[in-house]
């Protein structure tokens, strides 16, 4: 199934949320706070993003797909536009760099790699992989709106 669990009643689809649980209790002898519980909501990645100037007038939208990746991808788009000075677009093409708690994955193919080593060095657990952020991204300029959309998935931005 395309959607949710797959599991329809009278026409609803259900969610498949569940899947934002750790389904390990514990990890080294110690409790997992994302495991499963009764009456628990599961920690959730979402985390589409408006940033307003100091007079609320909006200047940046945000967000991406991604699972539990996408904190670490929205974050690091803002950074790029906030203190860097990045265009949306600029910041959205970015290297990845991520952490889920097991290790620190570096995007494959970006010259970001060569952290591997001096990060490992240090004592960290770090994987070089394949990251799809598929970001997309609206920034307000006084010229107008600048769309960004991620090159790692479909997707266009497209306007004025």
């Amino acid at each position: 199934f395309m959607f949710g669990s797959g599991i329809m009643v009278d026409g609803f689809l259900l969610n498949n949320q569940l899947t934002d649980f750790s389904f390990s209790p514990s990890m080294n002898r110690f409790p997992v706070p994302n495991r499963v519980e009764p009456h628990k909501r599961p920690r959730s990645a979402m985390s589409p993003t408006m940033v307003f100037n100091d007079q609320g007038e909006l200047e940046i939208l945000v967000g991406s797909p991604g699972g539990s990746r996408i904190v670490s991808y929205v974050a690091q788009t803002l950074i790029g536009v906030i203190d860097y000075n990045l265009d949306i677009q600029q910041a959205i093409n970015l290297p990845k760099i991520t952490n889920r708690n097991d290790y620190t994955a570096l995007e494959k193919g970006t010259p970001i790699e060569a952290l591997q080593g001096p990060l490992e060095a240090l004592g960290h657990k770090v994987k070089v992989v394949d990251l799809n952020s598929g970001l997309h991204g609206i920034q307000v300029t006084k010229k107008g709106y600048v769309g960004g959309a991620d090159p790692r998935r479909e997707g266009v931005a497209v306007g004025k």
